[in-house]
């Protein structure tokens, strides 16, 4: 599992790499104004129902039923099962994203309802409905996908959304280079979201994964199918809790000029760590489970409940720490330029404090959730996320009216806090989480090498008298992201929790991804 883990975790690091160089360009092409509020809006939605379906939640309906289907069915069902899926969800893709479109005015409107009155609505509208043909090809990419880490071929999903940035960086390196108007690099780049998922259905097809393991291709709404959906919708919902919090957080945020865009970007910060642990869980975590609960074999299902929980918190633990010590250095470094401007730093950095504070609850619920998916579950992860978007709406309502964008993030706080709260309350109801003895003795460790950490970065930083640019601020601020990490890994082994040579022993010993 460790192995597959990192095959898709690495994929994910790629992705948000570029995807940093992606926003930064964003920021310098676009800045904050409204230009800039209008593409980003349009661009959450879309991603938004791009993650409905991928970042491992279709795994949560389609892995189980159809390793299911192939046990006791044979390869036959399974691959008869796929192809009626593959079919549905594309033909039901092409069908939302039409309505999608005629009804965009609408979509925008509600979600966010400060543009109402200002130019800034059309200008979301025009870019969204440019972005809509990337939900058509989503659909067909994301089913193909999550066929291939059935089979646990991990690298495919791991490293196809890589195309999807490489896309718009090309894109907007040309836009730079001829220093076209904010206003049209807008809707060029908006055009280039459709293209990219092209490409990425193109680079698929050619690699025949759809024609060897979803076979016969066909649309159907027989009772299997219905059944199915009706699985796979709630499922895909509570997947993609943590951009639905933002959405939420967005909605509030709109009628705040520039605060959007200052969520926005802190948001992208907190979702490098938030991919590489939780896209892992939903990709990899869910197939071992369901063949640990299907062979009835406790201590595996024990294992691997135990070691998610290690690495989710081994790893977004000392995440947030970081970013809360290190917020302001990072967003300088990687938005401070072109339109985006000091003043857009400060506000981004402070949204960004109050996101990280969530983070860890939202790696606790991607690591959490395979449990109630493998079981076929997907109810109980639905509600906790229902429940988890009304405390955000309710609590940014609160908050923003006092304290502004940073306000508004706290809220997003709270609401991934209520969800992971909740699956922990409902997981230990209904069957309680298996922590075996050695996660029990390391987690304890793990809390304390984070914060051992966190305390060292930031009398570090605190030793650094006034705020660095260019040059000099890259090598100080990976200095001391390198410094954090080492010290950290050091910590580890000194805590007995882990060493160098155990992690690479188990990395040499899984099987190939």
């Amino acid at each position: 599992m460790i192995r597959s883990f990192l095959t898709v975790s690495s994929g994910t690091l790629a992705s948000r790499l570029l995807g940093f160089a992606r926003d930064s360009m964003i920021a310098a092409l676009l800045g904050t104004g409204a230009v800039a509020d209008a593409f980003l809006v349009a661009f959450q939605l879309i991603n938004v129902v791009r993650r409905l379906l991928s970042e491992g939640a279709l795994n949560a309906a389609l892995v189980p039923a159809w390793l299911r289907l192939r046990d006791t069915e044979g390869d036959l069902a399974a691959r008869g099962f796929a192809g009626r899926v593959l079919g549905t969800v594309s033909a039901a893709m092409i069908v939302v994203a039409a309505l999608i479109g005629l009804l965009m005015p609408f979509v925008i409107a509600v979600l966010a309802p400060g543009f109402a009155g200002h130019e800034t609505l059309q200008l979301a509208v025009n870019d969204a409905r440019l972005m809509l043909p990337y939900l058509a090809f989503a659909g067909p990419v994301t089913v193909m996908l999550a066929l291939a880490s059935a089979q646990s071929r991990f690298a495919l999903t791991a490293f196809s959304p890589v195309l999807f940035n490489i896309a718009l960086i090309a894109v907007m390196i040309a836009l730079i280079l001829m220093q076209q108007d904010a206003g049209l690099a807008a809707l060029i780049l908006a055009a280039t979201v459709g293209v990219a998922g092209l490409l990425q259905l193109l680079i698929l097809v050619s690699r025949r994964h759809g024609d060897t393991i979803a076979t016969p291709l066909r649309v159907s709404f027989d009772t299997e199918m219905r059944g199915f959906l009706a699985r796979a919708l709630p499922g895909m919902v509570a997947s993609a809790a943590p951009q639905l919090l933002i959405v939420a957080g967005a909605v509030i945020a709109s009628a705040s000029p520039s605060a959007v865009s200052w969520l926005y970007f802190a948001n992208r910060l907190i979702e490098l760590p938030l991919g590489i642990v939780g896209v892992a869980m939903g990709t990899v975590l869910i197939p071992e489970l369901t063949r640990a609960l299907q062979g009835g074999d406790k201590s595996a299902i024990a294992h691997a409940e135990s070691r998610a929980l290690e690495l989710a918190i081994g790893l977004a633990l000392p995440a947030t720490l970081g970013l809360i010590v290190l917020s302001e250095p990072i967003v300088r470094l990687l938005f401070e330029h072109g339109a985006f401007a000091a003043s857009d730093t400060t506000a981004t950095a402070q949204a960004l404090m109050w996101l990280a504070l969530g983070l860890p609850a939202h790696v606790l619920v991607k690591s959490l959730s395979p449990a109630f998916f493998a079981r076929e579950d997907t109810l109980a992860p639905l509600w906790a996320t229902l429940k988890a978007i009304v405390v955000a709406i309710v609590s940014s309502v609160l908050l923003g009216h006092f304290f502004g964008a940073t306000g508004i993030a706290a809220g997003i706080a709270l609401g991934a806090w209520s969800n992971a709260l909740s699956l922990i309350r409902q997981g230990a109801a209904s069957f309680g989480f298996s922590v075996d003895r050695a996660a029990r003795r390391r987690l304890p460790r793990i809390v304390a090498a984070a914060v051992i950490m966190g305390g060292l970065l930031w009398l570090a930083v605190s030793l650094i008298a006034a705020p660095l640019h260019g040059l000099a601020q890259a090598v100080i601020l990976l200095l001391l992201i390198g410094s954090g990490i080492a010290v950290y890994a050091l910590l580890l082994a000194v805590f007995a929790v882990t060493s160098w040579r155990e992690a690479v022993d188990a990395i040499q010993q899984g099987k190939p991804a």
